[in-house]
Parts: C-alpha cells; structure tokens; sequence
C-alpha cells in the first residue's frame, strides 16, 4: 500500500501524557527571582489553568475536547504514506514510511496544538495571545486557531524569517493575525536589543521575550509557545498515535523512528507513542533527532538550567541548551533555530533513549531534492533534516541487507520556502 488512512472517527480521544512513564521525574521548572520550583499560581499570568495542569499533570492520558477534534477534523487523520519511490531511487530494502503533516491548512505540524491553546484561552476569557515564530509554521498555525474560537493573536516574528519568507507573513495576515518583525521597537526587550546591536537578526529567545514581556502587561493577555513546554509535546502526541494504528493496519513497527528537532515538538509528537514499549522493554526501537549543525542544541549543548528566552523573563527550565544569549546564524530552516531543547526531549536523550545527530544546510537541501524528485512532495527545510537521516539510514540497510522500517514525520511542506531551494539550485546556499 502507498498510502494507510484513517477514517475520521479514527482520530484519537485522548492525547499521550509521557511524564508518569519516564524513567526518573523531570527537574521541576524554576522561579528566576527565588530559584525556587515555580509555584502554579505565577504561571497564570501567562497560560489558562487548564494548560498549567496539563503541564504537571501525572495523567497518563488526557481527554482531547469534542471542540478540538471537531476542528482537528478539518485536516486529520493525516496520511502515512511509503516512500516506494525513494526505496526504488536508493536500491535499499528498508521500508520507509513517513506521516504526512503538510495537510494541515497552515501546512505543518503547529496546528495540533495551536488549536488546543487557542480553545483552553477563550475557554477561560482571553481575548488576545502574543506569541513568537522562527520560520511562520507556529505563527501561522495560531493565526489559523484564534480565528476558530474569537481570539486575536499577535506575533512577533524572527526578522531574519520576516525578511526570508514574506508569504508566511501574508498567510498569518490573511487569518486575522498582527504580524511585527523582532527585535521591534515596540518593547523594552526589543528596544534594549536594537540600541546595542541596529542589525540584530533575531531570535526565537529575543522574540519569546518581547511576546511575554507584552503578555504580562496586558490582563486580557496570555502567551502561547509553539514547542518546548510540556503540554505541547503532549498535543502533538495525535501524530505517533495516528501512525501506530496506521502501521498496525498492514502488521509492521518501526526499527527506527526520525524527527527533526528544534524546540522539540515535531520529534516528541512522532516518537512518544512509540516511546511506551521502549520504556517497557518490549521493543528495541531506536529514536534520531536530527538538528541543524549551526544549532547543535542537543549535540553541543550543556544539559543545566536556563531561560526559555533572551531577556530572563521565563522560568528557568533544565534542558539542554546553547545558552539564552545565544543568536544561531541566519540558516533557512527557521523553526529549528532555537537555543534550548523540551525538558522531556533533553532528558530523554541524557537517559540514552534517544540519539542525536547534527547535518549542514547544504546536506539536508540535497537530501530534500531527491525526496521531492522520488516522491514529489517539497519539503519545509525543517522537515528535510528527518529526510537526511532517514536516506543514511536507508542506505546502511542497503549495505547490510537488513530490511528494517524505518518511520519519519514529514512535518510541513515547503512551498512557501521556494526561495531557499532557488538559493540552492543556484549554488548561493551556504553552510
């Protein structure tokens, strides 16, 4: 079979809670005045009480609203599709899958759980989220959920992003959203940033700063993150589930499962499903993150607490990280330029259950030219470091001779990134 599908009633109930399974609990976040564990009362500040209980929550499982899935169902189930023509193009007996997330309306992975903020926050009365993006998939994706449920979104956007990709700006637009390039004059954080460096090009820490220095000083105002935080792996979860019954459907289970990771999300939502039976002992499968060499958070990164932004306004989180100051070069896969790794990714992989490796800009635009010249779809340059790996792997079968499966989240498309695969094919893209 090319494609496995679900029917609409398929789509999960429930999302997967990994915290009661880890091997050992995740270090509590910290108050950045006392260095004390943040106490719940705090975080109301910035996110509605029923996220702040999904964040601590010891639930194993954890009920997806009917409102929720009623617009989950506009795009999901999404497909799980075989790489057949790649298995062909790469003369490999790997069996390669990967779960199609660029159907969603925003054309990535962001809406599972900028759908599930946007209702928890007009839930409790808010009627506007500040928030940040690298790329534009998560901003655009919580443009495309506050429309749903009348809630106004700000976003302040990577200015180097801002510049590279001007038709993520017009999508979050088109659905309703203020769009505001950072560093931007418009906050203390911003203003501070641009006085010491005018050509600064941002950050997702110093846009994480400037999105909550407004929420806290707004009461109709909350802040949504698009990765990184607990209960955001935990609403991406729909991704492994889906795939689970998928491959079950036609009696296979992944030997190996790949994500690309920035903050975390992506990679979490594909693999903590399939994580259960690794904690169990009941499988061997093995688990890559694949990051951008110029953002080695998890290859490089010191594993200790640190801020979630720039300027110090987040909790303290322990996490591996690069160091909240730190400002990642200019690369195209915007979404994964960030600082710091999800707490439950970071100790996952300092636990030894997953691996890590680091690939350059030019390798995983190579690599996304061979997918979309097999398989015809155009990866985003994020989703494309999934798409390196999974070809390495495939290849060392073809060595081998092992016919292994091998399962990887395609999580965005990349039609509007086609001026970084015009850089490439004209010889301009650099490592």
């Amino acid at each position: 079979m090319k494609k496995i599908i679900l029917d609409e009633y398929e789509i999960p109930t429930h999302w997967y809670n990994i915290l009661p399974d880890l091997p050992s609990p995740l270090e509590p976040p910290l108050d950045p005045q006392t260095k004390e564990p943040m106490s719940p009362e705090k975080l109301k500040a910035l996110f509605p009480e029923a996220l702040i209980e999904q964040e601590m929550s010891t639930e194993r499982w954890i009920e997806i609203p009917p409102e929720v899935r009623e617009v989950y169902a506009i795009w999901r189930p999404t497909p799980l599709i075989r790489a057949t023509n790649l298995e062909e193009y790469l003369d490999t007996p790997a069996k390669i899958f990967y779960k199609y997330e660029g159907i969603a309306p925003p054309g990535s992975h962001k809406p599972n759980t900028a759908v599930a903020q946007a209702y928890y926050n007009a839930k409790e009365g808010i009627k506007k989220l500040t928030t940040e993006t690298g790329a534009g998939q998560w901003g655009s994706s919580l443009a495309f959920a506050g429309q749903y449920f009348g809630v106004q979104v700000k976003v302040y956007m990577v200015k180097v992003s801002y510049q590279q990709k001007p038709y993520r700006r017009i999508l979050m637009e088109t659905w309703g959203a203020e769009v505001i390039p950072s560093p931007s004059p418009y906050t203390k954080s911003g203003k501070k940033i641009l006085e010491e460096d005018p050509d600064n090009p941002g950050s997702l820490g110093i846009a994480i700063s400037e999105a909550v220095e407004e929420a806290l000083e707004n009461e109709d105002t909350h802040y949504a993150l698009g990765s990184v935080l607990n209960h955001v792996l935990l609403h991406q979860t729909v991704i492994g589930l889906e795939a689970k019954k998928q491959l079950a459907k036609i009696k296979h289970y992944p030997d190996i499962v790949i994500g690309s990771v920035g903050g975390g999300s992506n990679f979490g939502g594909l693999t903590l499903p399939f994580m259960i039976e690794r904690l169990s002992g009941e499988s061997c499968t093995r688990f890559i993150a694949v990051e951008p060499a110029s953002c080695p958070t998890l290859t490089q990164g010191k594993y200790e607490y640190d801020f979630g932004d720039t300027v110090g306004f987040t909790p303290l989180m322990k996490m591996h990280t690069l160091g909240h100051d730190f400002v990642p070069p200019s690369i195209h896969a915007g979404g994964l330029r960030y600082h710091g790794m999800a707490p439950i990714i970071s100790k996952l992989y300092d636990e030894g259950l997953i691996e890590a490796v680091a690939v350059p800009q030019t390798e995983i635009f190579k690599a996304a030219i061979t997918f979309a010249r097999t398989e015809g779809i155009v990866p985003a340059p994020e989703s494309a470091h999934a798409v390196k790996v999974a070809i390495d792997e495939a290849l060392k079968c073809r060595e081998t001779g092992e016919p292994k499966v091998i399962l990887f989240n395609l999580s965005g498309h990349g039609l509007l990134d086609l001026s970084a695969y015009q850089q490439f094919l004209e010889g301009k893209l650099k490592d």
